[in-house]
């Protein structure tokens, strides 16, 4: 019996160039479709599997920190910590609001701050000087004596209501030093009681010009000057 060849038929050809194409789609498609971590099912794949860098440390638990110390990967540096993935550091010391200050030296304003030393405000009170006063002994001192002489304890009250005090006798023969400071001729209250007899009868201290530090009755008028706090 004579065998010749065979021909293919229309519809064969058709099927068999279908499969090809979509065999060879099938295999373009999976070169470049990737894979998404919802796609990856929980613990399927080993640490040693994952590309260094590419989960955040909020991603890892703690048990699984501990085991990549275990296996001699030492401690996690902060190159290979993703900083987005780390909230606000909790009690960075106001560092929000502290902005280029260095230990609130040149800060505005200083709240609570320690060492500030040329802060314009502290706790929202202005640091400094008001006209008619210089800053000495750590508070801002009048420049020249009360117009009118008062007894001590009018004196004191009177410093009170300018929210000052009457100096301490050392200090105030101390500012009697100073360049452009003249005390009264007559002396000056200071704050000092340097004896007490009864109610109503007690020595105060009081500086002269020349700064020497005597003592009179309290009773007695005097002219006077205030040391008023730096915040005002």
């Amino acid at each position: 019996m004579r065998q010749g060849k065979r021909l293919l038929s229309p519809g064969f050809a058709v099927a068999a160039l279908a499969l090809f194409v979509a065999l060879g789609g099938t295999v373009y498609a999976a070169q470049k479709a990737r894979i998404s971590g919802r796609a990856i099912k929980v613990r399927s794949l080993p640490g040693n599997r994952l590309k260094p860098g590419t989960v955040a440390i909020d991603r890892l638990s703690a048990a699984a920190i501990s085991s990549l110390r275990s296996q001699g990967s030492g401690p996690i540096t902060g190159a290979e910590i993703d900083e987005l993935s780390l909230g606000q550091v909790p009690d960075a010391a106001h560092a929000a609001t502290a902005d280029t200050a260095q230990s609130a030296v040149e800060a505005e304003t200083a709240l609570n701050a320690v060492n500030a030393v040329n802060a314009i405000t502290v706790n929202g009170h202005e640091a400094g000087c008001l006209p008619g006063t210089q800053a000495f002994a750590g508070a801002c001192w009048q420049s020249s004596a009360s117009e009118t002489a008062l007894n001590a304890p009018a004196a004191a009250a009177s410093c009170a209501t300018q929210g000052g005090t009457l100096p301490e006798a050392l200090q105030l023969a101390a500012f009697a030093q100073q360049p452009g400071v003249t005390l009264d001729k007559g002396d000056e209250w200071s704050s000092d009681i340097t004896s007490y007899t009864s109610p109503g009868l007690f020595s105060v201290g009081v500086v002269s010009e020349a700064g020497v530090i005597a003592s009179t009755a309290s009773t007695n008028t005097r002219k006077f000057r205030c040391a008023i706090p730096l915040l005002h």
